[in-house]
């Protein structure tokens, strides 16, 4: 090996060693900071979506398509809707799910650690209802308006999983009617779609967005009314998370004017819970996908009305508020999610880590310089041992012999060229004291 790579590389050996205690701290520390904060979230977490072709099932396919291009698999989770997604969240069953305004206990929700990610989207009650049923609503042209006519009539509710009994209780009961005297069933939207048209049912209320199959195809059928609810202002009144929204006249089919006029509804706002325990990435990585998932203009709502924070009963999670509202940082449109994510997490711990580093860096050059001049030093005593010998009167042949070995010993000494100077000291105070020696032994005769 060339004397000069020899050279550098003990240099660096030396610089290595000299440092090795300081980057291990870092390095440990660092090691630590990363286990206590988590950085990055698992790569799987469960979404409670809802019966299948409803509105949430589709919203949920969207989310796990928005997810899977940043490395996160979203499992879907078949649910009978918004009441039966808030029970498997608060059992800690699902990590993220689609819930309607009106099904949360605020209190005891926010106390169990459910946060919400933001409010996504109107979802009307739909009460469609057949003409045979009401026939002088039908004769006017305008409509059943009054939750009242449905008192005789064999109305459909929904599922108790979906929520929509709940509400459905509540309304009825705000206008003196006892449910338990009705005749109220239970079926699942596409049954009770298949049964209203066949004439089984004289009307069913459904809770979700246009998206629905069952409210498209039932929007469309000429033997089916929406009704108008003319009193929606009293029940916003009375009950603070509904919501008067208004479908506007021919939104449905221009062509065929549908609806022939404009049309009030009841609807509650659907937002996206989570838990305290889901990962902080991923809350932030589904508030991010809603941003692009619901900010298109609707029947409803304008363009960028949604997703917000203004109409959430829960408190809306850091990362959901810095998503909706806040501007994201200009590494997350440069980095890849992990790389992003990592930075994000880790920049505080990294920032006090150099912080930290910096005084202790000042312990490696004098480390490094002690190291390197111990090689010289070191010799410095076994050459003061064989002087003192050589004054206390010990024979000098054997001293020369001594100092003859440990001039062959330092001359295999290797030091940076900055500290050669010291070596050259070391070579000519041994040289001294072989002339010492030397005077001595021809004065000894």
């Amino acid at each position: 090996m060339p004397k000069s790579l020899r050279l550098i590389l003990l240099s660096l050996r030396d610089l290595l060693v000299s440092a090795g205690p300081v980057l291990a701290l870092a390095v440990g520390l660092l090691m630590a900071a990363y286990w206590w904060l988590d950085p990055q979230p698992p790569t799987r977490v469960v979404l409670a979506t809802g019966p299948a072709d409803s509105a949430y099932a589709n919203f949920g396919r969207r989310y796990a398509k928005a997810l899977e291009a940043d490395g996160i698999e979203v499992v879907e989770k078949r649910t009978d809707g918004s009441l039966d997604n808030l029970t498997l969240l608060r059992r800690g069953d699902v990590d993220v799910a689609f819930v309607r305004g009106g099904s949360a206990d605020p209190a005891a929700d926010e106390e169990a650690g459910l946060v919400s990610l933001g409010a996504l989207f109107y979802e009307p009650l739909w009460i469609f209802v057949r003409k045979d049923a009401v026939p002088a609503a039908a004769a006017s042209g305008q409509g059943a308006g009054a939750l009242v006519q449905l008192k005789n009539l064999r109305v459909n509710v929904d599922k108790s999983g979906s929520g929509v009994p709940q509400l459905v209780d509540q309304l009825l009961r705000a206008n003196h009617l006892d449910p338990a005297t009705m005749k109220l069933s239970h079926l699942e939207p596409a049954p009770a779609a298949e049964a209203l048209l066949g004439g089984m049912l004289d009307a069913v209320v459904l809770a979700s967005a246009p998206q629905s199959r069952q409210v498209q195809q039932l929007l469309r059928a000429p033997d089916v009314l929406l009704m108008d609810v003319q009193q929606a202002e009293a029940y916003v009144r009375r009950f603070g998370y509904l919501q008067s929204v208004t479908l506007p006249r021919g939104v449905v089919d221009l062509a065929a004017d549908l609806p022939p006029h404009d049309v009030t509804l009841l609807a509650a706002t659907t937002s996206l819970l989570s838990r305290e325990q889901t990962h902080p990435a991923l809350r932030e990585l589904f508030a991010k996908s809603a941003q692009s998932i619901h900010s298109a203009g609707g029947w409803f709502n304008r363009a960028r009305d949604f997703p917000n924070t203004r109409t959430s009963e829960l408190p809306v999670s850091p990362e959901g508020d810095r998503a909706i509202n806040g501007t994201p940082p200009f590494w997350q449109r440069y980095l890849p999610f992990w790389a992003s994510n990592l930075f994000e997490r880790m920049w505080l711990v990294l920032g006090g880590l150099l912080v930290l580093m910096l005084p202790l860096s000042r312990v490696v050059p004098p480390l490094y310089q002690f190291r390197v001049r111990s090689r010289v030093f070191r010799w410095y005593a076994r050459l003061r041992d064989i002087e003192q010998r050589g004054g206390a009167g010990d024979t000098p042949e054997p001293l020369l012999r001594e100092l003859d070995e440990l001039e062959a010993r330092v001359n295999k000494v290797t030091v940076p060229l900055s500290y050669a100077n010291e070596l050259y000291e070391l070579r000519a105070h041994i040289r001294a004291a072989r002339l010492r020696l030397t005077a001595h032994a021809e004065v000894a005769p």
